[in-house]
């Protein structure tokens, strides 16, 4: 991994859904300047609509490379500022891939650890102007992380940052991917992923299918 930096903190702006106008989205996320709160339910002022899935002490903090954002540039021939794939900070120094469930961005006196990718919706799609981008998002496999906070503070783009691999975390970022489109059969595959820190949301599921499976043996 290369030298960590923080880029870009972006805060969410409710805006109305043009395929619904009884409904609205926080996808678009904004560049701001100065320090902003973060708090173990995530950044203030950050507007989320969809609370089912996203946000929640778990899935607090969402973050999005500039290494996977240039892969996309070149995909879609055109260029894309921090926050327009919704994520809260935009960091430089990493790929999605290289992440495991576990792992610790220290940035300033803010610490994430991650739980989950990203999993694509249709208002990504609609927000990206394109119906088969979940699809593309999805075989691209560069989801970005979801985080937990560890520990709270103050933060804005340039501080401080420093990236600390888990120690015991077997769990790769995409392993929790892969299982979410092919969900793994045997309870010693589902069990896999739950001994990681895996967040609310994904652990759920997990247990889930895992009493199913030993309902029925």
């Amino acid at each position: 991994m290369q030298t960590l930096s923080l880029l870009s903190v972006n805060l969410g702006e409710e805006r109305p859904d043009p395929r619904n106008p009884q409904k609205s989205s926080g996808i678009y996320k904004i560049p701001v300047s100065g320090p902003v709160n973060i708090t173990p339910l995530g950044l203030e002022r950050d507007v989320i609509i969809a609370v089912k899935h996203h946000g929640g002490p778990d899935q607090a903090v969402y973050l999005y490379s500039r290494e996977d954002y240039a892969w996309w540039e070149e995909q879609l021939g055109r260029p894309l500022p921090p926050g327009t794939f919704g994520e809260n900070l935009t960091l430089q120094g990493f790929e999605s891939a290289q992440l495991r469930i576990g792992d610790v961005f220290q940035l300033g006196p803010v610490t994430l650890q991650v739980t989950a990718p990203r999993i694509p919706c249709e208002t990504f799609a609609w927000r990206m102007g394109d119906p088969y981008f979940v699809k593309k998002f999805r075989q691209a496999e560069r989801p970005g992380a979801y985080c937990r906070v560890l520990q709270p503070g103050s933060l804005q783009a340039g501080v401080p940052a420093a990236y600390h691999p888990s120690a015991s975390s077997q769990v790769s970022l995409l392993d929790l991917y892969h299982d979410h489109y092919e969900p793994g059969s045997s309870p010693a595959q589902i069990q896999r992923l739950l001994a990681a820190p895996i967040s609310i949301r994904a652990r759920q599921g997990l247990e889930k299918r895992l009493a199913a499976l030993n309902v029925i043996e």
